[in-house]
């Protein structure tokens, strides 16, 4: 399944929408209090090049890998892109529109995290960062704080919490 690129007004008016926290960028940081948060590392298989993984981050391949949809307003991960996420059949399909909040682009350390938008069935922050340590390896993390925004992700309780879980994994496997 290919990356699709948004209608151009489509891509606009999600920029303009207004993010559903007010802790924009803590992923960087201190993470804040009141939400759900994960932060999982994989080590990167010993063949990954951090190069090559930066590469195919930035170009939301994470996402794809973990059997999301993926509709973006660039193929390239910038500061204010746009991304709907989504999973499930037709009229079924949960979508989840995100706009990235910051990139890292570091000689050893490589990123960025995405923050959610209204009609996303959470509200919070995710970071995706690989990183090249002293002794060569590389590793992926993902950071993330989140609570549910919609009435049918409260409903969802652990269920919900499961499924990010589930999430986080596949991501984390994107390099495997």
């Amino acid at each position: 399944m290919a990356i699709e690129l948004l209608e151009p007004a489509r891509a606009a008016a999600l920029r303009t929408q207004r993010l559903t926290y007010p802790e924009v960028g803590a992923t960087a940081g201190d993470l804040p209090r009141g939400y759900r948060v994960i932060t999982r590392t994989a080590a990167l298989p010993a063949g990954v090049d951090l190069d090559g993984a930066a590469r195919e981050l930035f170009r939301w391949q994470v996402q794809q890998r973990a059997g999301l949809r993926v509709a973006v307003s660039d193929e390239r991960v910038v500061p204010d892109a746009v991304v709907v996420l989504s999973f499930g059949i037709g009229p079924l399909a949960v979508r989840a529109p995100c706009r990235v909040v910051y990139v890292v682009d570091e000689p050893q350390r490589r990123g960025f995290a995405y923050g959610t938008l209204p009609g996303h069935a959470e509200s919070g922050e995710e970071a995706f960062v690989l990183e090249r340590r002293a002794d060569g390896s590389a590793t992926f993390t993902i950071t993330a704080f989140s609570r549910p925004a919609t009435a049918l992700a409260k409903l969802a309780g652990p269920l919900g919490r499961r499924v990010q879980d589930l999430a986080t994994a596949r991501y984390l496997r994107a390099f495997e």
